[in-house]
């Protein structure tokens, strides 16, 4: 009752000051910050947490979810909710991110990928419902996406389109995992690939999921590398880092963040949330500052790499039924913008 009372208000202001309204499902850019009566951030060190804008999917409100972008006291400063048609598409893997021209690439799982302005207005879209968990925008001006949602043994796992959304490159994890152990495996698809990033030497870096590993493979689909078997667990979002080595929130070893040396596959730094309930953690983001941005079910923190916390949004109250509802109903990734 609070969220809807909560959000007629805001309605009626924006229709007075003559701004369009965000449960319209344009997006709205706040003269002043909106204060979230959910949010609150109960730690920031300024002198150390790497000061911007963060930018992340809200699915904390049953069958209203947006893309928000916040200041550093969690006030809300962009909001863009997504139209009521498309609304059952926010899960699994409802990912945004920040482009270089300042529009906003995201992920409706089940349904496509689409890039609007800063207006809310569709600037280009690609419908498959064979999408989920990420899709990245290629410096040639492609996008590289996956599909790990209820996938099977004939899907693709990964593909890349142009601008025109013709296929360019596919990958299917079927031409190289289809062997013991790999052949079984089955939960909530059967590799439920979750993340692909396209490597500086046109190598392209795959998560799935179900596979306790991430695969490195060359431009024609060969294994280059197995990454991280006997200690990945239900990995997501591996970043590769300035140094070569990979940021991953390694999701079934509750909480955990890892930092991987290619070379020797060794882990190298570890980090840890103490909280359960931001469980799952599946994003990590090193900053420019060399902190890291890591993104709970129901929490944001940023810790430096001596792993002090330096900033943290939180919920203020779980609205979740049960561990069960966090996957659909918290927040997935979160991008820090510098300013």
């Amino acid at each position: 009752m609070k969220h809807a009372l909560f959000y007629i208000i805001i309605t009626i202001v924006l229709v007075l000051t003559g701004c369009k309204s965000a449960l319209n499902s344009k997006a709205v850019t706040y003269a002043d910050p909106l204060q979230e009566p959910d949010f609150i951030v109960d730690i920031y060190l300024p002198d150390k947490a790497c000061h911007g804008t963060t930018i992340f999917s809200d699915n904390h409100i049953r069958n209203r979810p947006r893309i928000i972008e916040v200041d550093m006291k969690g006030n809300i400063l962009w909001e863009y909710v997504v139209p009521s048609d498309l609304r059952r598409f926010n899960n699994p893997g409802f990912d945004v991110e920040p482009l270089s021209n300042n529009n906003i690439l995201f992920v409706l799982p089940g349904k496509g990928i689409f890039e609007i302005d800063r207006t809310g207005n569709t600037i280009w879209s690609h419908l498959d419902r064979k999408v989920s968990h990420d899709a990245d925008r290629l410096a040639n001006g492609n996008t590289l996406y996956v599909y790990g949602n209820q996938d099977k043994k004939s899907d693709a796992q990964v593909m890349e389109v142009n601008s025109m959304g013709r296929s360019v490159w596919t990958w299917h994890a079927k031409d190289n995992f289809d062997i013991p152990p790999y052949d079984n495996y089955y939960e909530q698809g059967w590799s439920h690939t979750n993340a692909v990033v396209r490597l500086n030497s046109g190598n392209t870096l795959i998560s799935p999921r179900n596979f306790n590993c991430l695969v490195e493979i060359s431009p024609e689909g060969k294994v280059i590398n197995l990454i991280g078997k006997g200690y990945l667990d239900h990995q997501h979002d591996p970043q590769i880092l300035a140094n070569g080595n990979i940021l991953v929130a390694n999701h079934d070893r509750p909480n955990e963040i890892l930092e991987i040396d290619r070379k020797t596959q060794t882990v190298i730094w570890r980090f840890t949330l103490g909280s359960r309930k931001m469980w799952p953690v599946r994003d990590a983001n090193q900053l420019p500052n060399g902190n890291i941005l890591i993104t709970g079910s129901t929490g944001l923190v940023e810790i430096t790499p001596q792993k002090e916390i330096v900033w943290r949004l939180k919920l203020k109250n779980i609205p979740f039924k049960s561990p069960k509802d966090a996957p659909a109903l918290g927040f997935y990734k979160a991008e820090r913008i510098k300013k």
